[in-house]
C-alpha cells in the first residue's frame, strides 16, 4: 500500500500539533494525511477523543491508517475497547509511536490525564515504536503494551519521547518506517 491509497488519520498527543513535529510535517507532506481535531488538546478525555476516532474511522472509503503519538497512541487501543468491529472495517493498519505509561504516578498531571493503558488486541496489523529513554515510559513497560495490542515492537534506541524536544522535529527515520509499515499492509475493502 502506498500512502495515495490510503487516509491516513493522525493523532497528536496533549497540546495537540506542534508545527515542528514529525506529524504536523508528515500531514502537510502527505496529501492522504490529517489531523484528528479534538475539542481540547489541553484537557486530555480517553472516551471523548476514543469517541471522536471511531466518529472519523469510518468516513471515507479507502483503507485508513491511523498514526498515533503519546495519548494518541493510547486513543486507539481506548477506541478498540469501546467500538465493535465492524467500526474498524476500513482500518488497514496503525503506526503508534511513543505511549507514555499513565499508569506510572511519576508522570506529570495532565499525561495522566486518561486513567489506564487500553489492554486490547487490535483487529489490524500495527506497530508501537518505543525509545529506550523515554521519560513518560519505561522500555519494558512499552513492550508490554506491545504484547497486550499484538503490536510489534520496534526498537527507537535513546530517542526520548520521540517529539521536537527531543530533536525530533522533521524524522526521516520514521517517515521511512512509515513507508516500509504500509508496504506490508493487506488491502482492506
Amino acid at each position: 500500500m502506498r500512502t495515495s491509497d490510503c487516509d491516513i488519520l493522525i493523532l497528536p498527543s496533549l497540546g495537540g500539533p506542534d508545527e515542528e513535529l514529525w506529524l504536523t510535517r508528515w500531514e502537510r507532506q502527505l496529501s492522504s494525511a490529517r489531523i484528528i481535531s479534538q475539542q481540547d488538546w489541553n484537557a486530555a478525555d480517553l472516551q471523548e477523543w476514543a469517541r471522536r476516532l471511531l466518529a472519523v474511522t469510518n468516513e471515507g472509503g479507502r483503507p485508513a491508517v491511523l498514526v498515533g503519538h503519546g495519548l494518541g497512541a493510547l486513543t486507539v487501543a481506548e477506541a478498540v475497547a469501546e467500538g465493535a468491529p465492524e467500526a474498524f472495517r476500513r482500518v488497514a493498519g496503525a503506526f503508534l509511536v511513543a505511549a507514555p505509561d499513565v499508569e506510572d504516578e511519576g508522570l506529570p498531571e495532565g499525561m495522566r490525564a486518561f486513567p489506564r493503558i487500553p489492554r486490547v488486541s487490535l483487529p489490524f496489523p500495527s506497530l508501537l515504536v518505543a525509545s529506550r529513554n523515554d521519560p513518560h515510559c519505561d522500555y519494558g513497560r512499552a513492550g508490554d503494551f506491545a504484547r497486550s495490542w499484538g503490536s510489534t515492537l520496534v526498537d527507537a534506541g535513546e530517542s526520548g519521547h520521540i517529539d521536537t524536544q527531543s530533536g525530533f522535529g522533521p524524522w526521516p527515520e520514521g517517515l521511512m518506517r512509515f513507508a516500509g509499515f504500509l508496504k506490508t499492509l493487506p488491502s482492506v475493502q
